[in-house]
């Protein structure tokens, strides 16, 4: 099993961020992110079917959604914070087994 994430970079707060994922045959699927000197945590996820589930801090401003014929599930991060600086990382279980893609570092200034 692969995950394959894109889409990090740099934004200045206000702005929106789009992240990527795509993997093939797991599910569920979502995202976490990892600050600096921070344990990972969880931002946004696909918990069952089509139930989403957020961290507080991102309700509101980031949504969760898939396009399931690309296998690919999508973070839309809008209204940007500097405390949203940090590694994300697409997540993915399957057969009780998590499965991580490579980080993506999304910056945003103030």
């Amino acid at each position: 099993v692969q995950l394959q994430a894109s889409g990090g970079g740099l934004a200045q707060a206000g702005e929106s961020l789009r992240l990527s994922c795509v993997g093939s045959g797991i599910d569920p699927m979502g995202w976490y992110r990892q600050a600096p000197g921070k344990p990972r945590e969880r931002v946004a996820l696909f918990t069952s079917g089509s139930i989403t589930d957020y961290a507080d801090s991102v309700k509101g401003r980031f949504n969760i959604y898939r396009d399931s014929a690309e296998n690919t599930v999508y973070l839309q991060m809008n209204n940007l914070k500097p405390e949203d600086t940090a590694v994300y990382f697409c997540w993915g279980s399957r057969q009780l087994r998590d499965y991580w893609g490579q980080g993506t570092l999304v910056t945003v200034s103030s």
